[in-house]
């Protein structure tokens, strides 16, 4: 007899989508009249076993269960083993079986679990501990500007639940980074995650429908554990449950836009959010989310022990002024790794400058949006003021704001060494807009000292507290129209304005 799987298939093939018994029974390596039969046939006897009930084994084996379903959650070493259940058992439980009788059972009981996990697994709509996860834009207001972010939405078919976070790009860092928030917030793993064909987590979709993953993305996927699963080509609606909770989460909490400064102190806000949005009735079961979305922690997976470093390293070659190119934007690293390899690790919010040991050379902020570059300029500061021969300044100078380009060239040398000893001095977190702003004060008469430029710096912090408008500490009488005579003394004291 043939499996069910085979049946079904054949089923499918002939009846759905009008095959002929020859063609499916050539694919199948079997007879014809076999593949007629199984399509034809109107009913499926199942096959009656005489059972007899273990009277030992009967009151253990709801907690032989458990113990299973609780240890398929765990990686394999942390599992318990049939002999350790037997003894738990024996001490514990007053069992007075064998531990051949355990053994068998536990053998048997872990197949048929994992088989049912399996073929769960499958369908996704409603399985318990399941969840689908998706990308929507939505708008938000950042330095008086109106712009679009895209929020990372992980969805929970079952309990109807979501949860969601705010990043500054879809790239796989950031995909990454969301995914493990939310497993470390919900302390768990879904067991199974179904995924659009996202650029950071898929590099290739071959014609058969298989796929080639990012290698980081891949490694998340061995360290978490989790099934994963993607939609077939322009079959969006294979996650539906996703797509329709983008919309939900939009259209309730993301509009009108929100304002926001700092994007994870936002993201934050979130969690209380998507937990409260729980608190009422499921649209079909009529069972509060909440309580639904319980069944759904309690089929997790367990977290490892450790995180996951959501970053990715790349081999990189500086430019003449030791900068690197990552995706497009620019960032620099010291004047003394010029057109050298260099290593980078890059996470969804920073850019690290490794050496050969691994040890930080300089850390950006990682850039998005219009911005190109982020210059860390201490480096290249510290070796001009000292070495200002050793170094090419037209090229070095060209990466200074234009004003500063413009005085260092028409200092002599030993301005040149004051004028950047001034710099790596005053400059703060790589910031010129004050040493702009000194240096065009100063150079209103001509040709500045470094002293000159230092005084106007100093001038430029403190002129908001120069000119402080000074409110009257008590309330001063009218004083009346000027006569002549001594009447206007008697209008002030009847004022009340000398006691």
């Amino acid at each position: 007899m043939l499996a069910v799987a085979q049946i079904d298939y054949i089923r499918h093939e002939v009846n759905q989508k009008g095959e002929s018994y020859a063609d499916v029974a050539r694919r199948m390596e079997v007879d014809p009249r076999t593949v007629s039969k199984y399509a034809n046939q109107e009913e499926f006897k199942r096959k009656k076993k005489q059972k007899r009930k273990a009277r030992v084994m009967e009151p253990v084996k709801p907690i032989i269960d458990k113990w299973i379903k609780e240890d398929l959650k765990k990686k394999k070493k942390y599992q318990r083993t049939a002999k350790k259940m037997y003894e738990q058992l024996r001490d514990f439980h007053s069992f007075t079986g064998s531990d051949r009788t355990v053994r068998d059972y536990v053998s048997k009981r872990k197949k048929e679990l994992k088989e049912s996990m399996t073929e769960a697994a499958l369908p996704l709509e409603s399985i318990p501990g399941t969840a689908q996860v998706d990308f929507g834009t939505g708008p938000f207001n950042y330095d008086s500007e109106t712009i679009d972010l895209p929020y990372l939405v992980m969805s929970f078919p079952y309990s109807n639940s979501f949860y969601f976070q705010v990043f500054p790009s879809e790239n796989t860092e950031c995909l990454l980074e969301g995914l493990q928030r939310m497993f470390q917030h919900m302390g768990g793993v879904p067991k199974t995650i179904r995924f659009d064909n996202l650029s950071p987590a898929v590099n290739k979709i071959f014609s058969k429908g298989e796929r080639e993953l990012t290698d980081t993305f891949e490694r998340f996927v061995l360290h978490f554990g989790f099934q994963y699963e993607f939609c077939n080509p322009g079959k969006g609606n294979e996650k539906g449950h996703v797509e329709a909770m983008v919309k939900y989460v939009r259209n309730n909490f993301l509009l009108p836009e929100n304002r926001i400064i700092n994007v994870d102190h936002f993201n934050e806000t979130l969690w209380e959010m998507a937990e409260k949005d729980r608190d009422r009735l499921h649209y079909d079961k009529k069972i509060l989310q909440s309580k639904l979305f319980e069944e759904d922690l309690n089929s997790f997976l367990m977290l490892p022990e450790k995180g996951f470093e959501c970053a990715r390293y790349e081999e990189l070659k500086s430019d003449k002024y030791g900068i690197v190119n990552v995706d497009t934007k620019q960032y620099s690293t010291s004047p003394r790794f010029a057109q050298q390899k260099i290593r980078v690790r890059i996470t969804y919010n920073e850019i690290a400058i490794l050496n050969e040991d691994n040890e930080v050379i300089a850390k950006h902020t990682r850039l998005y949006g219009v911005r190109r570059k982020s210059m860390i300029w201490q480096p290249y500061l510290d070796l001009l003021s000292k070495r200002p021969r050793a170094i090419k300044y037209s090229s070095i100078y060209n990466q200074f704001p234009s004003i500063w380009t413009d005085y260092l060239k028409n200092c002599t040398e030993e301005e040149q060494k004051n004028a950047l000893r001034l710099l790596g001095e005053l400059l703060k977190n790589d910031d010129f807009s004050l040493l702009n702003e000194a240096l065009t004060m100063a150079s209103s008469h001509g040709h500045p000292s470094t002293d000159q430029i230092k005084h106007c710096f100093y001038t430029v912090i403190n002129q908001s507290n120069t000119y402080k408008e000074i409110s009257p500490a008590i309330n001063l009488p009218t004083m009346p129209a000027a006569t002549r005579g001594l009447s206007h003394y008697d209008s002030l004291l009847q004022s009340g304005g000398v006691s």
